[in-house]
């Protein structure tokens, strides 16, 4: 292998323009097909988090694009460890998380012959991102590096992957003639204009929408003053510190209800409350960046009003196309926090309160708010069984537990225990499994949580079957010293599917869902942390500070009665 000065192997090539670019973390899984790259980070500035499997890397990225607004990295090797890692693509394309993930892959040169973990790996990823190729050379890595940071990050955020086939990672720059490469691993000519050769500029252009356009936002106000009763929702990406600070701006300066929407719950996501019952009655609904899907019931009644106008600014023109343009009122292109920006601006800059009152007199930004904020008043008579908690109970635990130490990350994951501190939580910062629904993620996004904000607490709170995806990340933990506390409420099952199973076919034919009331704090003891089994509320606020005052990653094995997650509803009142 030629290293010498001037002949750079394509390793350091892709190394150099992630430093360059401002990486300053990679979350990897080593192998056979990146050692070259792991070689070529040492003496570089970039810090290196080795994790136990390849999925909980592509998480710990994208819990970090998601905190710092930056391209979440993570690297793993060919085959296998290409597809373990992909599978968690799926989650940080639908929270629209900026990440990027390098493979290893084949050599180039065996491709087709049977190489050692020969797989069409962009192919497999090429679903789950924006954009999924092969490099094809050594002096087009860099730009294949740059390119793919940019997509990541451009128009509707989200994930990006690029294979890097070894036989480039080994050889020097201008080693493998352009000639030789094989077209499959070319991007594509029929591949979405994002995932194109670097050469085409203009349809790369086409996914950076930006600010909207001037015009747009004036017939955007002009919708807005012709409703009553309009509401303003906001997508994944708006619902980060950065994203939540711009929609309190445009709420505070329109007087309009601004909410942001990233739960697979949809218009049932626990921390917003009864707002299903106030979406019924919206006569414009603004989608910033938020896509017309599931989470909304596809815009029908009964749960949007048929009447009810549509007004659609996004990066991607494609989802416009799912509004029935009979009620589409007004669409156009515009990033979502840039959108946010500038409709606050315009109304800064002129009076809404004809769009804050209903002709009824009644003042509904009011209305909203109520609704966001109910909380059913018989909750805090919740108690679980002897020697168990109710969820209420562990949630009111550690919100007191925030609450002494200020400045934390709430996490919040699995089927109906995640849905909980949702609704009863309030931390700065707060990542949720989003609205691919896919649970598991909890302990990898602690851990970059902690990374993030070495001061304030991560509190975890997950269920016991997401416990066990990636109970080994605790290894990493403790290895790296990344102390954070995993509250599991344990209650012996896969408590979402037993409940669809006994709403849908009975207790009597609800089967196959239980689990062992397994120690798992033990588990983490055994991995070298912190470990404490609650079965009392009483104990929960002691168990949470001794958990924070040993310095160690933690987990607190909380024995919950198992129920299903909250359903928040408003009691109706009867006409006197």
């Amino acid at each position: 292998m030629d290293q010498s000065p001037g002949r750079p192997r394509g390793a350091d090539i892709v190394v150099e323009t992630l430093e360059r670019l401002g990486v300053r973390r990679i979350f990897t899984l080593s192998g056979n097909h990146i050692m070259p790259i792991f070689d070529a980070l040492l003496g570089t500035d970039i810090a290196v988090v080795h994790v136990r499997q390849e999925a909980a890397c592509v998480h710990m990225a994208d819990a970090w694009g998601r905190l710092t607004g930056e391209v979440g990295v993570a690297l793993v090797t060919g085959g296998q460890g290409q597809t373990n890692g992909a599978a968690a693509l799926f989650t940080a394309l639908a929270a629209e998380s900026p990440v990027l993930l390098l493979s290893g892959h084949a050599g180039l040169s065996e491709i087709g012959r049977g190489a050692f973990q020969e797989l069409a790996q962009a192919d497999i990823a090429r679903p789950m991102t924006k954009a999924s190729w092969t490099a094809a050379s050594v002096d087009t890595l860099a730009d294949d590096i740059a390119r793919a940071l940019r997509i990541a990050r451009e128009g509707r955020p989200g994930p990006v992957h690029l294979s890097l086939p070894v036989d480039l990672l080994e050889a020097p720059a201008q080693a493998v003639p352009p000639s030789s490469v094989p077209a499959e691993a070319a991007p594509p000519s029929s591949a979405p204009a994002a995932a194109a050769p670097p050469s085409s500029a203009p349809a790369e252009a086409a996914i950076r929408a930006g600010e909207p356009g001037a015009d747009l936002v004036a017939a955007v106000m002009a919708e807005l003053g012709r409703a009553q009763r309009p509401l303003i929702l906001c997508g994944p990406v708006a619902c980060g510190a950065a994203g939540r600070a711009r929609m309190a701006a445009l709420e505070a300066a329109s007087g309009l209800p601004v909410l942001g929407m990233e739960s697979p719950r949809g218009l049932n996501d626990p921390s917003l409350g009864a707002f299903a019952e106030v979406l019924a009655q919206a006569d414009c609904l603004v989608l910033v960046g938020k896509p017309l899907d599931f989470t909304l019931k596809f815009g029908e009644a009964p749960a949007v009003a048929p009447a009810c106008r549509f007004v659609v600014i996004d990066p991607d023109p494609t989802l416009v196309a799912r509004v029935d343009p009979a009620r589409l009122a007004v669409a156009g292109a515009g990033d979502a926090l840039a959108t946010l920006a500038a409709l606050a601006r315009s109304c800064r800059a002129r009076s809404s309160d004809a769009a804050r009152r209903p002709g009824d007199g009644t003042d509904w930004p009011a209305a909203v708010r109520a609704a966001v904020a109910y909380r059913p008043a018989d909750w805090d008579d919740r108690r679980g069984p002897e020697g168990r908690l109710h969820p209420v109970e562990l949630c009111r635990g550690v919100a007191a537990f925030l609450d002494r130490h200020p400045g934390g990350t709430l996490i919040c994951d699995g089927g109906e225990i995640g849905q909980w501190p949702q609704a009863l939580v309030q931390a700065p910062r707060r990542l949720i499994n989003g609205v691919s629904g896919t649970i598991g993620a909890s302990l990898p996004f602690a851990l970059a949580a902690r990374l993030h904000d070495p001061a304030g607490p991560v509190v975890a709170v997950l269920g016991d079957g997401t416990f066990g995806f990636h109970m080994a990340e605790f290894d990493t933990a403790v290895r790296y010293g990344l102390p954070f506390i995993a509250v599991v409420g344990n209650d012996a099952r896969w408590n979402a599917e037993y409940q669809i199973q006994l709403r849908q076919y009975g207790a009597a034919r609800a089967r196959h869902c239980d689990l062992l009331s397994s120690r798992y704090d033990r588990v983490v003891t055994a991995l070298g942390g912190h470990g404490a089994l609650v079965t009392r509320a009483e104990d929960l606020p002691g168990a949470l500070e001794e958990a924070h005052a040993s310095g160690l990653p933690a987990c607190l094995n909380v024995l919950i009665d198992s129920v299903p997650a909250p359903v928040i509803r408003r009691p109706k009142v009867s006409a006197p």
